[in-house]
This record gives C-alpha cells, sequence and structure tokens, in this order.
C-alpha cells in the first residue's frame, strides 16, 4: 500500500561573525546548490545531484510512495538569513505541507546551522512550528549536515535526525536516501524511536574536521559500526563552530527500537569523541610562509601543491574576495599559479568590457571589511572570459550546474586568478577549466575553502597546504567575539572556557 509522503528543504549554514548576510536573492541563485524550487520541480530539478532532496526523491520513487513536493531552498554560507527570507521561505513551506492535506510522514532537508535575523535557532524554530502545525502523529524525517548545530528542540519536534558521514560531504544524496529510510521504517512501524541525545563539550576547527583523516575518520567509522539492531539510527554532528548561541557545539544522537540500546550507542560514541579532543590538531602557515613552501616543494612535485585559503572558505561564511594569499603569491614572485575563487563582480565587468588580450589596472577583491584586508591594485591581463556557465562534476558538487556569473581568467605575473561575479566554494576542478585553467598544470594551486575541495583536488595534488590570510573564518574558533555560547564550552580542543563578556 503507497504512503503519502511532503518533501521539503531549506538549507542555510549561517557565521554569525561574517559581513554578509542571506536574501532571498541567495536562496533564488543557489550559490552552489540548486536554485530554488517549487512543487514538481523540487524532485525534476534535483535529480542525480549530491543533495539530501535528491537521494529522498531516489527511496520514495523506488518505495513506491506518493509524493508530493513542496518547495526546496538553499544559499551558500553566509551572515545571517534575512527576516524576510526566512519567513518566507518557512512560511511557504508549512502552509504548503499543511494544504497537501493527509499525509503518512514528512520529509524535511535541511543544514542544522541556520540562524536568521531574528531567531538564533533556525531549523529549531522551524521544526516547532511545523510539529505544532501537523500535530503529534505524523512522523518527521530530516537530513542534515553533519556541520549543523542540533539541538533540544530539533531532537524534540523531529522523529528522525541524520546526519552525514563524510567531510568532503560526498554522501548529502546517500543521507537523505538515509533519512527517507528511516521515515519509512518510522511509517511501517507506527510509533517513534527511543532517542538519545548528547551534546559534548568542546568546539572543532573545521579545518581538522575532515573524514579522510584521524580523528574523523575513525570516528565516523564508530558512528557506521554503531547502527544495527536495535539501534536504529545514528549520526554524530561536529557543529558549526561560528555560530554566537548556546546550541552551537558537536553533538550525538542515536535512536532505538528500546530507551537502552539507543543510550548505549549514544554513550559509545560520546566517549570515543571526547578521548579524541587532544587530536583535532593541525599545522597552518601564514600567507608568505605558506607561498614560499608550495614554491619549494614544487620544484620537484609532479603534481600541484595545494594551498587552502582556509579562513576566507565560502562554505564557511567568507566572501571569498579577500587578497591576502593573492599578495603573497605576487609578492614571492610565484609562477604557474591559480587562484579561486575571487569574487568581484565590478573587476569581471571592466574584464569583460577590456576584452580578451587586454591589460586593465584593477583593485580587485577586499570587499568584505575584513580587518587587515584591502583591494590588491594591480595590472593586468585578461587572457579568458566567461559566462561563468559550468557543470561540477566532481565528487562534492557531483554534477550540479553553477552559474559565477560573468566570470574572466586574469593574470599578473606567474598567477592567474579566476575572477567571478558570484560566490561558490571552489571545490572542483571544472571551477578553473571553465576560464582555460587547466589545474593539474600548475605547481601551485590556492583554493578558498577548507576541506570540500579535497574530494576532487586529493586525487592532483602533491601535497596539501593550510594558510591564514586575513579572513572571517578564523581556523581556531577561540579567536571569534563569542558572548553567547552555552556555559562550560571550550572554545577549541583543549582550549579555555567560554566565559561571558561583562554586561557593562
Amino acid at each position: 500500500m503507497s504512503v503519502r509522503v511532503a518533501l521539503a528543504g531549506f538549507l542555510h549554514e549561517t557565521n554569525t561573525f561574517a559581513p554578509t548576510k542571506a536574501l532571498m536573492a541567495d536562496f533564488l541563485h543557489g550559490g552552489g546548490y540548486m536554485p530554488l524550487a517549487r512543487g514538481a520541480d523540487v524532485i525534476s530539478q534535483s535529480r542525480g545531484i549530491n543533495l539530501g532532496i535528491s537521494g529522498a526523491a531516489e527511496f520514495g520513487e523506488a518505495a513506491n510512495w506518493e509524493m508530493v513536493p513542496i518547495l526546496w531552498a538553499g544559499a551558500i554560507p553566509s551572515a545571517h538569513v534575512a527576516q524576510d527570507a526566512y519567513d518566507s521561505i518557512t512560511g511557504e513551506i508549512i502552509a504548503g505541507i499543511v494544504a497537501a492535506g493527509a499525509l503518512d510522514g514528512i520529509f524535511i532537508d535541511l543544514h542544522g546551522a541556520m540562524v536568521a535575523e531574528h531567531i538564533d535557532d533556525g531549523e529549531g524554530d522551524f521544526l516547532m512550528r511545523l510539529r505544532a502545525a501537523v500535530g503529534p502523529d505524523v512522523p518527521i524525517a530530516a537530513a542534515l549536515d553533519l556541520h549543523g548545530n542540533i539541538t533540544q528542540e530539533m531532537v524534540y519536534a523531529a522523529d528522525v535526525l541524520v546526519g552525514f558521514r563524510t567531510y568532503p560531504h560526498i554522501d548529502m544524496s546517500d543521507t537523505g536516501h538515509r533519512a527517507a529510510a528511516q521515515l519509512d521504517v518510522l511509517m511501517r512501524r507506527g510509533k517513534p524511536f527511543a532517542k538519545a541525545f548528547r551534546r559534548l563539550p568542546f568546539l572543532v576547527p573545521i579545518a581538522w574536521q575532515s573524514t579522510r583523516e584521524f580523528p574523523a575518520k575513525g570516528l565516523y567509522e564508530l558512528v557506521s559500526e554503531a547502527e544495527g539492531g536495535d539501534v536504529a539510527s545514528t549520526s554524530f554532528f561536529f557543529g558549526f563552530p561560528a555560530a554566537d548561541f548556546p546550541g552551537c557545539g558537536p553533538t550525538v544522537i542515536c535512536y532505538g527500537t528500546t530507551r537502552e540500546a539507543a543510550d548505549q550507542a549514544a554513550d559509545r560514541i560520546e566517549q570515543a569523541v571526547v578521548q579524541a579532543e587532544p587530536e583535532f590538531v593541525g599545522k597552518t602557515y601564514d600567507p608568505d610562509a605558506g607561498v614560499i613552501e608550495a614554491m619549494r616543494l614544487a620544484q620537484t612535485a609532479r603534481r600541484p601543491v595545494v594551498i587552502a585559503d582556509t579562513q576566507d572558505n565560502p562554505g564557511a561564511g567568507g566572501d571569498s574576495n579577500t587578497t591576502g594569499m593573492l599578495r603573497a603569491l605576487v609578492r614571492n614572485n610565484a609562477q604557474a599559479a591559480a587562484l579561486g575563487n575571487m569574487v568581484d563582480p565590478a573587476a569581471a565587468k571592466a574584464a569583460h568590457a577590456a576584452g580578451e588580450g587586454a591589460e586593465i589596472d584593477l583593485a580587485l577583491g577586499g570587499a568584505s571589511g575584513v580587518e587587515d584586508d584591502s583591494p590588491f591594485r594591480g595590472r593586468f591581463t585578461v587572457e579568458t572570459l566567461s559566462d561563468g556557465k559550468l557543470i561540477a562534476t566532481g565528487p562534492f558538487y557531483g554534477g550540479a550546474a553553477l552559474d559565477m556569473g560573468p566570470s574572466a581568467c586574469l593574470r599578473i605575473g606567474g598567477v592567474r586568478v579566476v575572477v567571478t561575479s558570484q560566490k561558490a566554494q571552489m571545490a572542483d576542478q571544472q571551477m578553473y577549466r571553465f576560464v582555460g585553467i587547466e589545474p593539474t598544470e600548475q605547481k601551485i594551486l590556492v583554493n578558498k575553502s577548507s576541506v570540500h575541495f579535497r574530494a576532487d583536488f586529493d586525487p592532483i595534488a602533491e601535497t596539501i597546504l593550510t594558510c591564514t590570510a586575513p579572513g572571517p573564518m578564523p581556523v581556531s574558533p577561540a579567536s571569534l567575539p563569542f558572548r553567547n555560547l552555552a556555559k562550560g564550552m571550550r572554545m577549541e580542543p583543549m582550549g579555555r572556557v567560554f566565559a561571558p563578556p561583562d554586561p557593562a
């Protein structure tokens, strides 16, 4: 017998310290996600790409669900979601689900770390309102990013929360599929799972969260192993450590057919995370030291040396326009080097007006108001122009169509810069190729990303260095001016405990 399931999604990762808010226009555009979609387009436009909604729809089709798609919207990480965008999108989803009539279940694709201008816990507020609208008996399942800041309200309002297990997030679609499978179990089971929720006492820098390396690799192997038998679902969320509210931080949530099974699984994972706390460390370079080390390695390397410009990561709220790494490349006379992406619509427009082969004087980037950052002034050669449309074929984007707006490859000395009009994280080799740069032929690549780029660049990289040029997402969250973290939270692994500032 077919069941009737509503599908919807609303994704945003909010850096409350970032310079630029998420407006409705950002959700309409998508910025690395698919553009906002309604009705049947939610399924047709997400088909085959790496998103939770895609995996859920795929499961629903195979399970012969009668699917009722409502609305799906996502925007690239930034500062707070504007109130009008938040209210409009959540209001339309809830109204659409209510208008859909009798439902056996609801699947929601979420991020888990959304903060709106007027609401700290974006997903918690949304899920609580949804629960109030549909009543206590309709099971609600949500797929979430492993960077979700999971709150008690989210746990209460949803019947099952299922998190990614990879960073880079190459399992977004798989997670949607797993969450939909849990929803299917709940609909057939006719009663909820027991829930076990744990909150960890320290923030983890995102640069050291890669599940391709230990300790995160081992932790997520344990998360997978703990699922089975009476344990229906297990998730560990690193949390997004740049959200200034009490719900910020790592969490564990497990579901079971019995309370004992859920508690035992949650306790086991929690203990492993606590034991791993001292291992969340890594090496960083300042811009000049990183470029000099990359140039040294490149002398004998057979593949590009890749530098992560981690503190201007658009996937963590950066605007992708700080100039610290560009200055270091030029200052040290780096050769066969490329940097992407520098988001500067005015520079892209000037390049298109001048034409390929022209030389133009520009003040490039540096427009976010980040301390110790400013536009880079120089004479650039316009090597190639592009309309900005590409298909990102690597494991992270998973075949998504990106629209970077009018774009160009600008060269200064031995350095090429991918200049775009729209923001998206440099996490795919095609984001170089669309302006004529072959990444595998460069000696040095500077990616404005922290970890996601590794999914497509690990196979071509000689090695990867992490650099700390000025940007809105410090490597250590302890550098952020928090005011509202939970009592007792350590602001980095083995670090000092948050102390609220004096109210004066």
